[in-house]
Order: structure tokens, then C-alpha cells, then sequence
């Protein structure tokens, strides 16, 4: 059983599918015809990598992270620098490609979600480069937390949607978008903004975020000669992660870490550890792991990162999980913050709350192995738009 391919129905293993109600089996077939043509076209992935190199700023850098390996001792951490790509995370990977495709089905207007905003934000400069509108929906907490990436998308030319809906986050902002969408899908592509979703979107968005494990693997080859001991990426839906992931699986000898949000603790209703305490159901017209009631209804999640508060994951997660090659450990609030400011202190580098989520784990991993160890954490996005939100956690508020 392939770790990195779904079958012809979109299964990951058990994992996966297109499970939709009837008015959107049609514009599903619709993206997945479409996308596996373009896959195979040598045209449509030449202009692709040419606008990550160009426009995006490709190959980002792996970073020996001096201080930082100092201050942990044992093994050797180097960052994969998404945060230096242009628009500051990985999202761009992804975004480039869905606005390609969307250009290439005739569509006219993309819609999405988005949490922390870096996929907004993203997916409307991927827009505004290819001459398409832009919808953005996005949870009314969210919109709160992570208010410059709100000004980005506006000042990109999106139209940005406060959803009020449940607990007003990523999940609420997917459920809204996927409804505006089914309305209007004849001249609109969804751009799902994780490897979650119905077939195609798990191997679409994947595909186009492998760019980060290819160019690590060939980079840390490059820098050590050797392949790394531990792969390390935070964990929501699984885009970053399953990026870095997928030029690795074959490799046994390398250990990987998926890093979920433990928020305010595990033993507490307080988290988004999905893989963690989540079972087996369906969410957003897939087969995964979701954190649900007894009566199968997505539970109420938190983190303090608004990108990885989602009570699923994504079904190739899922199934790496069932078969043992990725470890999925968590991280609280309190941890990740912790992380959060030793990066910026030690290494001059702001990161995401996302991306510390994974800084955290490396802060418990890297001295328990030997200095001749190797570990590559995925450095997912910059924190530009955390700072404010960290200040006033921190008590640090200009008010």
C-alpha cells in the first residue's frame, strides 16, 4: 500500500474519499478531471515552477539554526525557511497552483477559507497575479486575532467575509465558503487551503506543497552528506507537514514528527489534538481522524495558532498515522509561546505561532540525540501577524 499515493477513489488507506451531497459530485469531478490533465502536462508545471522561482523567491534556504542548536545541545537543527517566501509562509506553494488551474478550467473567481490568513492572503496575491476575483471566509475570532492579514487580503483586492457562525474559526469559515461555492461553482474554483477536503484536493495540495521536501532533501544532502535524523512540522490540516513529508517516506531511517496543538492542555475541552483523542468520521466531504461528539459533530476546537484550530486532518495523515511511519505528538499554548520567543531571541527570526508549534517539539527532541544528529524543522511562516496577539499575551500591549 502506497504511503504517498491515493487510489483511483482518493483513499489514503482507509482515509479519504469524496463523500458530498449530490449538488457537489459534479463540480468535484469537474476540479479532479481537470487537475489530473494539468498534472501531466508539461507546460502547466513548467509555468508553475517558473513562478516559484521568480515570484515566489524558490529554493527557500535551509538555515543551521546556530544559537538555537547551542542553546537545546545534542543534535543539529536547521529551519526550512518558508517564512522567507513571498506573502511569508508556505500557503503560496499551493495558491499559485489552484489560480493556474482555475485559469486553465476558464474560471473567473476563486474562493476559499482560511485561518490564521496566511492562505487568504496567499490565495488572493495568487489572484491578483493571474487577473481573478477573490472571496475569502474566514471565522469572526480569527478576523480578530489575526486583524493585519485582514488589511492584506482588502488591500489585495479580495473580499474578506466574517463567519459568526459555532465557534466562529476555520471550520466554520470552510463550512460557509463550501456553501457560497455550491451556489456558484460554474465560475468559481474552490481553493482548499490544506491537503483536506474531497478527492482531489488531499494529492492536489500536496502535490503542489512537495516543492518543501524535495529542496530540503537535496539541501541537507548538499550541507551534511547525509539524510537528517527527525523531520519536524506543526500540524492543522497538514499542507506545511505533508510538504516536508513526502520526499522522506521512503526512508525509514528518518523519524518524522507531526506537532498538533495541545492549547490549553489535553485533559481539558481546550485543544485541536485531533490524532491525539480524535476517532475516525467525516468532515468537509473526507474520510479522517476528527475530534467529534457522540452524535458525530465536529467538537469545538482552540490553539493559540488560528491556522492549525481545525477538529480534522488530513486522510494521508491519517493513514501515515494507522501505519505507524509518522509519530503525531502535541504541543500546548504555554510551550509554543515559550518556542515562539526563544527563536526570536536566539536566531533574529520571528516565527509563526503555527510554525512554533514544531519548534516546540524540536526544543524536547534535539537534546535526547547525539551532536552528530540531524533535525529539520519546518519553519512554515513568519510571525509578523502574531506579534500584536503575542504582546498582549505576554502583557506587552501599547494599550
Amino acid at each position: 500500500m502506497s504511503l504517498t499515493q491515493a487510489d483511483d477513489n482518493g483513499y489514503f488507506g482507509s482515509y479519504g474519499g469524496a463523500h458530498l451531497p449530490p449538488h457537489l459530485v459534479e463540480p468535484m469531478a469537474e476540479v479532479a478531471a481537470a487537475y489530473e490533465e494539468a498534472r501531466k502536462d508539461p507546460e502547466f508545471i513548467a509555468e508553475y515552477e517558473r513562478l516559484l522561482n521568480v515570484y515566489v523567491g524558490r529554493p527557500s534556504p535551509l538555515y543551521l539554526a546556530p544559537r538555537l542548536t547551542a542553546e537545546l545541545g545534542g543534535a543539529k537543527v536547521y529551519l526550512k525557511r518558508e517564512d522567507l517566501n513571498h506573502t511569508g509562509a508556505h500557503k503560496i506553494n499551493h495558491t499559485l497552483g489552484e489560480a493556474l488551474l482555475a485559469k486553465r478550467m476558464g474560471k473567473t473567481k476563486l474562493i476559499a477559507e482560511t485561518g490564521a490568513g496566511q492562505h487568504g492572503v496567499a490565495l488572493a496575491t495568487a489572484a491578483a497575479l493571474m487577473g481573478l476575483e477573490c472571496e475569502i471566509h474566514m471565522g469572526a475570532v480569527d478576523v480578530e486575532k489575526q486583524h493585519p492579514n485582514v488589511v492584506r487580503m482588502e488591500l489585495l483586492g479580495a473580499t474578506v467575509v466574517p463567519v459568526s457562525d459555532g465557534g466562529a474559526t476555520l471550520k466554520d469559515a470552510v463550512d460557509s465558503a463550501f456553501n457560497v461555492y455550491a451556489r456558484d461553482y460554474k465560475d468559481t474554483l474552490f481553493a482548499i487551503g490544506s491537503v483536506v477536503g474531497p478527492h482531489p484536493f488531499p494529492s492536489m495540495v500536496r502535490d503542489f506543497q512537495s516543492i518543501v521536501g524535495r529542496e530540503a532533501r537535496a539541501q541537507i544532502l548538499e550541507a551534511e552528506g547525509r539524510l537528517p535524523t527527525a523531520l519536524i512540522a506543526c500540524v492543522g490540516g497538514g499542507s506545511n507537514a505533508i510538504g516536508l513529508f513526502s520526499a522522506f517516506l521512503e526512508d525509514e531511517d528518518v523519524a518524522i514528527y507531526g506537532v498538533e496543538p495541545a492549547g490549553e492542555g489535553l485533559e481539558t475541552p481546550r485543544h485541536a489534538a485531533t490524532m491525539t483523542l480524535g476517532s475516525k468520521g467525516f468532515l468537509h466531504g473526507m474520510e479522517t481522524i476528527v475530534l467529534q461528539d457522540a452524535d458525530g459533530e465536529p467538537s469545538p476546537v482552540h490553539s493559540i495558532a488560528s491556522g492549525v484550530d481545525y477538529p480534522g486532518v488530513g486522510p494521508q495523515h491519517a493513514h501515515l498515522k494507522e501505519v505507524g511511519r509518522v509519530s503525531y505528538v502535541s504541543a500546548t499554548d504555554a510551550e509554543t509561546l515559550e518556542a515562539f520567543q526563544r527563536l526570536s531571541r536566539l536566531e533574529g527570526i520571528i516565527p509563526a505561532l503555527e510554525s512554533s508549534h514544531a519548534l516546540a517539539h524540536a526544543a524536547k527532541l534535539a537534546p535526547t540525540l547525539a551532536a552528530d544528529d540531524v533535525i529539520i524543522v519546518n519553519l512554515s511562516g513568519r510571525g509578523d501577524k502574531d506579534v500584536d496577539y503575542v504582546a498582549e499575551l505576554l502583557g506587552k500591549s501599547p494599550q
